[in-house]
């Protein structure tokens, strides 16, 4: 005993280590906007969200191939068919129209999760980003 804690019974609520896994990623899609006055995020098609099983406000990566930059954000559903991928607010200034970008969503899982679970890995048409 430490202090009065029972030091193995302690160890029996402890929660379990979750490992930060890929969950989903469109992989060089193009950018068709960059809205520096809106509020914030990346505007995405809604069927590249439903093809890389992406939620409304979920928060991605988006690291940009043409420049290097990188940057954390938030998904907004954009016009189903569209083609859509628009970053706005502070993002719009990590990007430029035609820049090729790719946006990765994350999951956390315990390590038995991970070595079972597969990402949802999609390759649009990097020139249309529509889904091949």
């Amino acid at each position: 005993m430490a202090y009065g804690v029972n030091v193995a019974k302690f160890y029996i609520f402890a929660p379990a280590m979750l490992l930060t896994i890929l969950k989903s990623k469109l992989h060089r899609v193009r950018v068709t906007e960059a809205n520096i006055n809106y509020v914030g995020s990346i505007t995405i098609d809604e069927d590249l969200m439903d093809a890389a099983s992406l939620l409304e406000n979920e928060k991605v990566q988006v690291l940009n191939v043409s420049n290097g930059e990188r940057l954390e954000t938030y998904v907004i559903k954009g016009k189903r068919g569209s083609g859509i991928i628009c970053l706005n607010g502070p993002a719009a200034r990590k990007a430029i129209v035609d820049d090729l970008v790719i946006v990765i969503s994350y999951a956390l899982m315990t390590p038995e999760e991970a070595k079972k679970y597969e990402p949802v890995l999609v390759y649009p048409d990097s020139t249309t980003n529509k889904l091949k």
